[in-house]
């Protein structure tokens, strides 16, 4: 074969490698090794503080650039299908490409990511040589392709000769949102037939030794895998070796660090070795991938994997042959499944011979092969004809293939289907209602505004006084320092043992309330919790009952909400007459208290008493553990120094955020319209709307409920009040930034962090199974009844 002059053309960063750049790597070295004439075009951010800030913290590889790289200058790092991207905007990374692209005297341009910005959208729109494209990525979202849509990607595109994609996966995103013709060549690997097998041949060991690949990053799973593996733990014999995050970066996503290691970026050689060494590979990825190239490099290893159920890994894993796959998202059934390995140690051997000999189909001499194939193909493709297929190949109107016209079609989903017994109908009219619902909200508001006026609502805030806002500040920073001494006595009466200080209530209560005001789905208290649970030194033990605990204070909150409430409807005629309703919520808490304390008794007996129906049966017997623990953490109202403490600081501190709404009053000048008691009304309205909030931070719907209240009830008009709502909503915001940030500091935490592992919160159990492994419980792994008896 003649030898030709190629360019590859990669967008992404050289020294923040991925599986692009690794791709493109080993795919220019095995090039040269053939004889052909190769350069690399590729950004490339040298070490240094400039580079780290450009990419989110994220420093850059010591990597030495190869002779056949050719530098595109710096990249910056975007957030990008649930991971970070590292491309190149610079107008001297265009220029540098064009130069080289221009002088080169390439035969062929092999751009890979063709759409991504800005080096691969550049060569493949302006370069006249025969062009490749490889598409790595698959996304099934519509927003970010209709956008590249509209800016001309269908256009764009149609300057291939030939179209690459790595899987199907990835072929299901050009043809869904791009059209054209694709051919998948999968991502290479480098195989040792013998080596791979001679490990895959191994007798297996007693202890389960788990290895991850990856960033930690939500996309990957990971925190998802720490879950399973702190139920697996208490179960068998088992170790995990995490690569990619360091120990630091581990250590907030993790309950318990036993058995975890963290060995964080490692050269090939040391990635290869860990492979080996490991009796499975695990990648729990969440989405977004399109091939995943650590399971190719696992089955190199001689080392099967256990894999999430989505379209990219499908790809590759034959589900029971050489891996397995597992529901995505699903913590319990990943648990389960490495249990099942570990259990079955003649079946995971099987897994692992039959990847070290399939992975043949991956290897690097036949994917190169393949690709050469295709640039022979681009290089063989004829010149248009007639003048009009010149022209429409000209802008872009036509592919330069010449191939019959494939437009964008839609196409079944990869993704597995979801059993539901939600109606297509009823999900339909769910989503309509959502939207219409929304519609309504921007349109209502639009118009509100519009008579409203915003030259009274900027009248309003300007002549509010500054003095009195920032009293009203430092009034409902004390309210959160009263929360963090009421929580502390909660705490201390259910872990008697643990001996929880009061500045771990604190940092718990700023860092939930920071996470409360800036994230959905109330992931606040799940925050606080884990926050304390760490301090706690057995949290995995401990953090039920911190949960349970929460429930004490919720149950404060109500009654200081029935007093708010009984201090509005009495204070306005407009409530008059809505005695059943204060009554009902003035006895609300108390009921609710008595149904905590008496049903776990009641579920026991009828547990006891021998359901007819199974499922009825672990499901009363799942609530009823539960609300064992919820009791737990009531057990201050039964320690009378404790709970007076609890519930008189907890009550003080509504007191104070109440005052703190009237100092805003104060400071708007509408005290001589709406006194406490309107202070009392707008403090009941912003936390019962914000129980479901509809918004982010609620808001909108948060300056309603100020303007519905203060309006109705004290006649103040509209600008003052949604002005009103403003400051308010910046003073709650204020708090908790100004005591969240240091605590989230304090704690050696990223906000990002305390997310990731708030939203993992709830620990994974694994059931106790009867008559199975009891000797290897004799050899390390915790009795069965004691992990039960340990998590009721």
């Amino acid at each position: 074969m003649k030898a030709m002059r190629i360019a590859l053309v990669s967008p992404y960063s050289w020294t923040y490698p991925g599986g692009v750049t690794r791709h493109i790597e080993a795919l220019a070295e095995r090039f040269l090794a053939d004889g052909h004439h190769v350069r690399v075009l590729a950004p490339l951010d040298p070490p240094g503080r400039f580079s780290t800030g450009l990419h989110r913290g994220a420093r850059p590889q010591a990597i030495s650039a190869p002779e056949y790289l050719v530098s595109l200058g710096r990249t910056v790092g975007f957030k990008a299908n649930g991971a970070v991207s590292n491309l190149t905007i610079t107008p001297y990374g265009v220029a540098s490409m064009h130069r080289e692209l221009r002088t080169g005297r390439y035969d062929v341009v092999h751009v890979h990511e063709p759409v991504a910005p800005l080096a691969g959208w550049v060569a493949t729109d302006s370069t006249r040589l025969p062009l490749v494209g490889t598409f790595h990525s698959y996304s099934s979202r519509p927003l970010p392709n209709a956008i590249a849509n509209l800016i001309g990607a269908r256009r764009v595109l149609n300057r291939l000769h030939v179209r690459i994609a790595v899987s199907e996966a990835a072929a299901w995103t050009g043809r869904r949102w791009f059209g054209g013709h694709y051919r998948v060549i999968p991502n290479g690997v480098h195989v040792d037939p013998e080596r791979a097998l001679s490990v895959a041949s191994r007798p297996p060991s007693d202890r389960l030794r788990i290895a991850f690949v990856g960033q930690a990053v939500e996309r990957k799973g990971l925190p998802l895998l720490l879950r399973a593996f702190e139920a697996l733990r208490e179960h068998v014999p088992t170790e995990l070796i995490v690569i990619g995050p360091t120990q630091e970066e581990l250590a907030p996503m993790l309950l318990d660090p036993r058995g975890v290691t963290a060995v964080g970026k490692v050269d090939e050689a040391e990635k290869q070795r860990v492979l080996e060494q490991a009796d499975v590979l695990c990648a729990p990825s969440l989405g977004g991938e399109s091939f995943g190239m650590v399971l190719t490099e696992a089955f190199a290893a001689g080392t099967p994997v256990v894999a999430s159920d989505i379209a990219g890994y499908r790809d590759v894993v034959r589900d029971g042959v050489d891996g397995l796959l597992v529901p995505v998202g699903d913590a319990q059934a990943l648990a389960e499944a490495l249990r099942d390995l570990h259990e079955e140690p003649e079946r995971r051997v099987r897994m692992a011979r039959a990847a070290a000999a399939d992975v043949e189909r991956f290897a690097w001499p036949r994917v190169a092969a393949e690709v050469l194939e295709a640039y022979e193909d681009a290089m063989a493709t004829p010149q248009p004809v007639s003048r009009s297929q010149r022209a429409a190949v000209a802008v872009g109107a036509r592919a330069a293939d010449l191939k019959p016209r494939a437009r964008a079609q839609r196409l079944p989903s990869l993704e597995p289907k979801l059993t539901s017994k939600r109606s297509p109908a009823l999900a339909f009219a769910r989503r309509a209602a959502l939207a219409a619902v929304s519609l309504a909200g921007v349109v209502l508001g639009w118009m509100a505004l519009q008579k409203i006026g915003i030259s009274n609502i900027a009248a309003a805030l300007i002549n509010s006084s500054p003095t009195l806002v920032l009293l009203g500040l430092g009034v409902m920073c004390s309210a959160m320092v009263l929360r963090a001494f009421s929580w502390h006595a909660i705490l201390r009466a259910a872990l008697p043992d643990a001996r929880v200080k009061l500045s771990d209530a604190m940092q718990g209560t700023f860092i939930g309330v920071l996470m409360s005001s800036t994230l959905p789905a109330r992931l606040g208290e799940p925050s606080r919790a884990l926050v304390v649970a760490r301090r706690t030194g057995r949290p995995r033990e401990h953090l039920p009952v911190v949960l349970g605990t929460l429930v004490s204070q919720t149950l404060l909150n109500i009654v200081a909400l029935a007093a708010l409430g009984a201090v509005m409807f009495s204070s306005v005629d407009l409530f008059s007459g809505h005695q059943d309703a204060l009554l009902v919520a003035a006895v609300a808490p108390l009921a609710l208290l008595l149904v905590v304390l008496v049903a776990p008794a009641l579920l026991g007996a009828s547990t006891r008493s021998g359901a007819r129906f199974g499922r009825a049966q672990e499901a009363l017997i799942r609530v009823r553990r539960a609300l064992t623990r919820v009791r737990v953490g009531l057990i201050v109202f039964r320690r009378p120094k404790l709970g007076a403490i609890a519930s008189v600081a907890q009550l003080a501190a509504w007191g104070l955020q109440m005052l703190s709404c009237y100092v805003l009053l104060i400071a708007l000048g509408l005290d001589h319209q709406a006194g406490i008691a309107a202070a009392a009304a707008v403090l009941f309205a912003v936390n019962i709307t914000a129980v479901l909030p509809a918004t982010p931070a609620n808001l909108g719907v948060f300056q309603a409920a100020c303007v519905a209240v203060l309006h109705t009830g004290w006649h103040v008009g509209y600008g003052s009040g949604v002005a009103y709502g403003v400051i308010l909503q910046a003073v709650e915001v204020s708090t908790a930034v100004l005591m969240g940030m240091p605590a989230l500091l304090k704690e050696g935490m990223s906000w990002r962090e305390v997310r990731l592992r708030a939203m993992h919160a709830a620990p994974v159990k694994l059931p106790a199974r009867a008559g199975r492994g009891a000797a290897r419980a004799g050899r390390g792994a915790p009795r069965r009844g004691e992990a039960v008896k340990a998590e009721s």
